[in-house]
């Protein structure tokens, strides 16, 4: 990505105040009967590349949209450079928002979607060009701005989306879930781009996603969203890593969670338990160390690994996640073969039963995260 927009955008450097980029203090919001946001408490940092996660109705976009002005907070208050703006309409807001249906005019040519905003504020013509053109160098379609947007694909109008909220040079971009309507190849370029042209300008960025993966890949910090309320903030290492609740655990990734009698007869321990599949090893040969009996009743293979289901002895199950070196056909003839799994335990997590979502059951569940609609 080139280093025009880095060049045009210099002057967006974090202001040297000691208040963050976005202070949310005590947010909540409601519709009718129903609380979308409850009492929530944020602060993101200057120049920070910051995810709202969480599934469909947690509050993610609710709170992106009050930070945006589109919605007001029943309780509470937003502040933006250390600026109280929580009853300013959005274009009194230091902020500029990405969709993810990308939202350009279609009657206008590229560079023109680009510089509306520039028009608006009522930035002169040369200069509207120069900088728009700027603009759309940085994401690598300077040679497009005289199209419309129909001549365009799905990925390159995002990049169009991007350079119209950034040419206007916000102190915090919000980004509501941009990459959602892509396809899988195109989203994962994408998300090498977005953060690449993020470390290049040093905005802020707020990004909603319900895509874990997506989350851990591009975030310097991330918020776990759970009706309503932040579950966890920490770094994508401390997110997967040390989950606070059996939800982060479960929405984070793929787990093992033990709990109950069956942790006290497999681990030797009382309360609720992670383990990573990829943190369990099959033994070729009993060892020393923490290790179960059981027998292999399922084999995934998904290509850069293959996933094995173990019921183990003490009647609980664990999936373990083991890299493919040996080719497709690599433990498909396991299913019924008797074998031991082995855990280090510095790799279990014990879970804090303070969680919203703390399971009461008494058996292990492993919990696969799949993207909800």
């Amino acid at each position: 990505m080139g280093n025009s927009m880095g060049t045009a955008l210099s002057n967006t450097a974090a202001p040297a105040v000691s208040a963050p980029a976005v202070r949310v203090s005590g947010v909540g919001k409601e519709f009718d009967d129903t609380v979308a946001v409850d009492c929530v408490d944020l602060d993101i940092a200057h120049g920070e590349f910051f995810s709202l996660l969480g599934p469909s109705g947690s509050g993610k976009t609710t709170l992106l949209r009050m930070i945006a002005g589109f919605e007001l907070p029943s309780s509470g208050t937003i502040e933006l450079n250390g600026v109280d703006v929580t009853t300013l309409p959005p274009f009194e807001r230091d902020v500029n928002t990405v969709f993810q249906d990308y939202a350009l005019f279609p009657h206008m040519t590229v560079l023109e979607n680009v510089a509306y905003g520039l028009r608006v504020k009522g930035v002169g013509r040369s200069d509207r060009r120069r900088l728009a053109t700027d603009a759309l160098a940085s994401v690598r379609l300077d040679k497009f701005g005289e199209r419309k947007p129909s001549q365009l694909s799905g990925g390159q109008r995002q990049r169009v989306a991007l350079a119209r909220a950034l040419v206007n040079r916000p102190s915090v971009l919000l980004l509501d879930e941009p990459l959602g309507a892509l396809d899988l190849k195109l989203r994962e370029e994408m998300q090498f781009e977005l953060k690449s042209l993020q470390r290049e300008v040093g905005i802020t960025f707020v990004f909603v996603t319900h895509d874990q993966s997506e989350a851990l890949t591009l975030s310097d910090r991330i918020a776990v969203f759970n009706q309503g309320r932040i579950e966890q903030v920490g770094t994508a290492g401390e997110i997967y890593e040390r989950p606070n609740s059996e939800f982060v655990a479960g929405f984070v990734g793929t787990s093992n969670l033990i709990s109950g009698a069956a942790a006290e007869a497999v681990l030797g321990r009382t309360g609720t338990f992670l383990i990573r599949p990829e943190k369990l090893t099959i033994l070729a040969e009993a060892s020393d160390g923490p290790q179960a009996d059981g027998v292999v009743t399922d084999v995934l293979y998904v290509g850069w690994e293959n996933r094995i289901r173990i019921r183990l002895d003490a009647g609980t199950e664990l999936l373990v996640a083991q890299p493919n070196r040996e080719g497709a056909l690599s433990g498909v003839d396991r299913r019924g073969e008797r074998v031991t799994v082995a855990w280090d335990e510095r790799q279990l997590v014990e879970l804090s039963a303070g969680g919203l979502a703390t399971s009461s059951t008494t058996t292990n569940t492993t919990t696969t995260t799949t993207t909800p609609a």
